[in-house]
């Protein structure tokens, strides 16, 4: 099963796209989508919609997970955040919005590192433990992997409790 996570934001996003075999979790891309060349916001919305057509369509993934809302402190960007999200939750849901899944920043720390309240160093170690170095270019890249692996962890968790109890 191909994953790809979202790290969302309105002028530039994370993603990484990992495969999920049985337990195993491979690696395969990652990087950050720039958007803060484009001044005016609704124009850029229209962009995020785009890139994340083009980048749906380049990896095929079987399913998606994005990050939940955050808190942040101004109420303009909370809402140009959730605008994004929107534009891209849209991009992604074309014929399968069942697939797309989101998660609270603290389950994914406490996915990855095992404490919701984990500092990014921790979760970038963990990453490191779990997939080699990876030249990240920012934290919303890693961000994005750490996304993507918690939801790989959530589904093989359940695949497992599921064929437990199918036994």
């Amino acid at each position: 099963m191909r994953i790809l996570g979202i790290d969302p934001g309105s002028r530039k996003t994370g993603w990484a796209v990992v495969e999920l075999q049985g337990k195993k979790i491979n690696y395969l891309a990652s990087g950050v989508l720039r958007f803060d060349q484009v001044d005016r916001f609704l124009d850029r919305l229209v962009l995020i919609f785009k890139v994340c057509v083009e980048l749906k369509a380049f990896y095929k993934p079987d399913e998606i997970s994005i990050e939940s809302l955050i808190y942040v402190k101004s109420v303009d960007a909370l809402s140009k955040l959730a605008q994004a999200r929107g534009a891209m939750i849209a991009a992604f849901s074309d014929e399968n919005a069942q697939n797309i899944y989101e998660y609270a920043p603290n389950l994914i720390k406490a996915s990855v590192t095992g404490h919701g309240h984990a500092s990014k160093e921790s979760v970038d170690k963990t990453l490191t433990m779990m997939f080699g170095k990876i030249p990240f270019k920012s934290s919303d890249e890693s961000d994005a992997l750490s996304i993507a692996v918690c939801h790989a962890l959530t589904k093989a968790h359940y695949k497992t409790k599921k064929q437990e109890v199918q036994v």
